[in-house]
This record gives C-alpha cells, structure tokens and sequence, in this order.
C-alpha cells in the first residue's frame, strides 16, 4: 500500500500532462513580436504546452534590430536536455540559429534526445531587413537540419537566400521549393506574403 506521501506525489497533476508538449528552439525577441515570445503565445493559443531553448538574445522593436548576442552552446544544449529529460516533448520548431556552431549543436541534440518531429522555420532575414544569419551557416543548415525536419517554412526572402536568386514570381517560388525539397527538405511551405502584385 502506498504511503500517503507518495499518494498524494502520484495524484498531483503536473501543468503540462494535458497538453501537447512543444519546444520552440530560437531567438529571444525584446519587443514580442516574433521569436520565442511569438510562439509561447501561438501555443497557449492552441491549447499547447510551450517550453524554450533560447538561441540567441536581440534587441529589437518595430523598427529593426538593434543588437544581437548569441546564447553559449553549452547552456543551449543544456537547455534542450532540460527539458526534455524532464517534462518530454512531443514537437519542436526551429527558428533563428545565428551561426554554424550553433546549428551544429542543435542537430546534435536532436540526435542525442531523438526528436523526430521537427518544423524549421529558417529565420534568417528580420522584417527590417537585417540579416539574422551568418552567411556561412546557411550551408549547415540545409545540411544539418534540412533532413531531420518534417516541414521547412522560408518565407519569400529566406527562400531566396537559400536558393540563391530572387523570388519574383509564383513559378519562381514553385521552382525554388522544389529546389529546397531536392537539398533535402522533406516538404516545404514557402510563404509567399513578401510577393509584389495580388497574390
């Protein structure tokens, strides 16, 4: 028979056994609008769980980005084991990597904790205009990361970036995605919003 210590420890629900449980590997973004703070909200929203392991820190608002200041690898691979050595995760997203190590130590942890289920977001570029990527780890992520995902989501600029060309057309976005699946995405969302004309 248990003991009323333990009866009481087992009957206590933890906050999150409810909910899917989703990680969001990214930035922190200052003024809210996007990063980490963007998707806890849109996984409150959608009645999700949400845990972080934060990429990088920047300083930004409406108007652009002011500063950005990398995370320390160690601390976040030992945020990512954090969490799933303890609460579990059921999905990650992937957002803002600002340099190769730091995607090389994010696909090393996808590895070690075998975290199948995987959107990339490749953030690379603000919607200041401020490239949020160093142009040397575009390669590691299409090599690293671009494989391990279920879904890669460019938008019309990162897409571009990747690619190598600009994006000035429906058919040029539908040869770029088929592009990105052929360097190894499994399926790609190319989000067309930044496109000129009525589309």
């Amino acid at each position: 028979m248990n003991s009323p210590i333990t009866a009481v420890a087992s009957a206590t629900p933890v906050p999150w056994a409810q909910y899917p449980r989703l990680l969001t590997i990214a930035g922190s973004d200052s003024g809210g609008g996007a990063g980490v703070q963007a998707d806890l909200k849109t996984f409150a929203a959608l009645g999700c769980f949400g845990m972080t392991a934060i990429t990088a820190l920047t300083a930004q608002n409406t108007t652009g980005v002011r500063a950005i200041h990398a995370v320390p690898l160690d601390l976040l691979a030992s945020q990512i084991d954090a969490v799933v050595e303890d609460i579990g995760v059921d999905a990650v997203k992937i957002g803002m990597l600002h340099s190769a190590p730091t995607i090389e130590t994010v696909a090393a942890a996808l590895e070690r904790h075998a975290l199948h289920r995987v959107v990339l977001a490749p953030v690379m570029v603000a919607t200041s205009g401020a490239a949020l990527i160093d142009p040397n780890a575009v390669d590691a992520l299409v090599r690293l990361l671009f494989p391990r995902a279920l879904l890669v989501t460019p938008n019309l600029d990162e897409a571009a970036m990747l690619v190598g060309r600009p994006l000035q057309s429906e058919a040029d976005m539908a040869a770029a995605a088929q592009q990105l699946l052929d360097r190894g995405a499994r399926a790609v969302l190319l989000k067309g919003g930044h496109l000129a004309g009525d589309t």
